[in-house]
């Protein structure tokens, strides 16, 4: 049974859209070759970060979502991030039950809307 990831990955501001795409390319090629199969891929762009890293206080965000039997990729997955010199940080979870239900919702646009309650059926409980 397939195991689900999701890798935060946090680009150098310097890096122009051209140059963050095909890094995320690269990446996205070393998880397929690998046998991962890539659920989502989501680029939240420039982003302030809390504190500053490398004396920068912004960086580029992308997300990675994917799932895989191999359990030695991420270990390989992230040895490549740390040879990568435009990456300033990263972070790779495995997601459990919860965390896969979440993303599935949240793609679906679930995620974030206010349920309407119907007048008739609360004043029927009450």
């Amino acid at each position: 049974m397939p195991r689900h990831f999701e890798t935060v990955v946090i680009f150098t501001p310097t890096l122009s859209e051209d140059e963050v795409k095909k890094s995320v390319q690269k990446y996205t090629k070393l998880l397929t070759e690998q046998g991962a199969s890539i659920i989502e891929e989501r680029n939240w762009g420039l982003k302030h970060m809390a504190y500053p890293v490398a004396g920068k206080s912004n960086g580029i965000y992308v997300i990675l979502e994917f799932a895989t039997e191999n359990h030695s990729l991420v270990q390989k997955l992230e040895v490549e991030y740390k040879r990568d010199e435009s990456i300033m940080r990263f972070l790779t979870v495995k997601l459990d039950k919860y965390g896969m239900d979440y993303n599935a919702k949240r793609r679906r646009g679930e995620v974030g809307v206010k349920k309407t309650v119907n007048k008739e059926s609360a004043a029927a409980e009450a």
